[in-house]
């Protein structure tokens, strides 16, 4: 079918058809396509704007197609998109009876329709994945809740915590990736389809039957807003983006943990390289891939933003453009949680190394300082001074946590007060033992094995209740 002999009198030049065919990225959208005309054309049936008859044949030929696959379809660059390659296969099934499938309905309306189908899907695929990260980390949490190892603020030394803690921070993280893309998806999930080219159509259409059709919640209730809306886009690779960056934290951590340096973890040798020159190396190639692809989906999204930032109401072709950067943006994001997802659940974890670390550094001073105060009834800023003090002379003598006694304290406390603290001997090895340190912090959201175990629980449940509904 030529489209231009009517209106036009020359034919497209070669470059052109190429430069503005959307041709290469359409196979994402032929399945969808195929459905949106199923449905449009059903509609048109029931509601008598075509004959019985007519209807009949189109969607046998469309059911063919749905059949064959998008093979079957001509994809030379003159189509120009995949909406006349469909509507040509059929055209070549049925004659001109074909073109009774477009009425009432505009590639605008059509394609808007296609890209929500078909990100449907992905979402409910990246959602359903995200829920089974989850899950495998709850699982790997569950072994390590007396695990202790030190956490970190501006990447030193801060406090002890547990794996089972570190992971369900992950967990969470990814729990609110998750809300966003649901979130998401409730915008996607409104029907653009009978907008026609903007205003609607003057054909008795009935909205409704297209949109239970397609399994759409609503249908969107502008037809100028319909057409040109793109914010489902921009919004859905945000929330992707956002989820590469939880994920690019982790394969942060990955990359810093499995050095020799920390030695806390290590990572798979499914998801590693070695050197071509050096022999002794073990690579975390894949960690440091996948946190380098974060970049692609801030790219995509920034590229998304800047073709819609200016675009005057309605349709306008650069909308065209936001596709590709769409659906690289999508699959870059699901092969990024995939592989993730699997290195994160195969590493191995040095528990002695990782409480070596805990108990070094002092990183139990905060809960000494929290002692004082409770026990000798001293303000925390002074307890603070105190046990500062006690750590800058502790390191100067090369003295470590255990080597610190009550007669220690007491030098320290009368330099700062002028008083002796006269502290309990026990309390002191208590507060600076990492495990202890750790136990002491029953609030819920701290490390205590019994506030991971609600927390488990918790996510347990929520996860519980997301499949069923999923």
């Amino acid at each position: 079918m030529n489209l231009r002999a009517g209106r036009l009198g020359k034919k497209m030049s070669e470059d052109a058809a190429a430069f503005t065919s959307s041709l290469e990225f359409d196979e994402y959208i032929f399945e969808a396509d195929v459905e949106c005309n199923i449905a449009h054309t059903t509609m048109l049936g029931q509601e008598g704007i075509i004959d019985d008859s007519t209807a009949e044949k189109i969607l046998i030929a469309l059911k063919k197609l749905k059949e064959e696959g998008v093979d079957a379809l001509d994809m030379d660059p003159s189509v120009e998109d995949i909406h006349m390659a469909v509507e040509n296969y059929v055209t070549a099934q049925v004659g001109e009876e074909a073109g009774f499938m477009h009425t009432a309905k505009s590639r605008n309306d059509q394609v808007a329709t296609d890209l929500r189908i078909v990100l449907k899907v992905k979402l409910e695929q990246i959602q359903s994945e995200i829920l089974e990260f989850m899950e495998g980390i709850t699982q790997l949490a569950e072994e390590h809740k007396e695990t202790v190892m030190i956490g970190y603020t501006h990447l030193q030394h801060a406090q002890p915590t547990t794996f089972a803690h570190h992971l369900l921070a992950y967990a969470q993280s990814l729990k609110r990736d998750y809300e966003r893309l649901k979130d998401a998806y409730k915008r996607v999930n409104i029907n653009p389809l009978g907008s026609a080219a903007m205003t609607t159509t003057s054909f008795p259409i009935n909205r409704n039957t297209t949109t239970d059709l397609l399994g759409f919640d609503s249908f969107m209730e502008n037809s100028m807003d319909a057409v040109c809306a793109r914010d489902f886009i921009g919004e859905t690779v945000f929330a992707l983006a956002m989820m590469c960056t939880s994920l690019s934290k982790i394969c942060e951590e990955m990359v810093l943990w499995s050095t020799y340096e920390f030695g806390m973890i290590e990572i798979s040798d499914e998801f590693s390289s070695t050197s071509s020159i050096m022999p002794q190396k073990k690579n975390p190639d894949v960690a440091e891939i996948a946190r380098g692809k974060t970049a692609v989906l801030y790219g995509e999204l920034m590229t998304i933003l800047t073709i819609l930032k200016a675009l005057p109401y309605t349709y306008n072709r650069d909308l065209q453009e936001i596709t590709p950067h769409l659906w690289n943006g999508v699959e870059t994001a699901r092969a990024m949680l995939n592989i993730v997802s699997a290195m994160l659940l195969t590493v191995q974890i040095n528990k002695n190394r990782a409480l070596q670390l805990a108990g070094a550094n002092f990183a139990t001073a905060t809960d000494l300082a929290d002692v004082i105060v409770r026990e000798k009834n001293i303000p925390f800023r002074i307890s603070h001074k105190i046990v500062g003090r006690m750590v800058t002379q502790a390191i100067s003598q090369n003295l470590k946590p255990e080597d610190i006694d009550a007669a220690f304290m007491d030098k320290i406390c009368k330099e700062v007060t002028g008083n002796n603290l006269a502290l309990d001997e026990n309390l002191i090895k208590k507060s600076l033992d990492p495990l202890e340190n750790v136990k002491m912090r029953r609030v819920p959201g701290g490390p205590s094995p019994e506030m991971v175990d609600l927390a488990l629980n918790n996510l347990k449940t929520y996860l519980k209740q997301e499949k069923e509904i999923n």
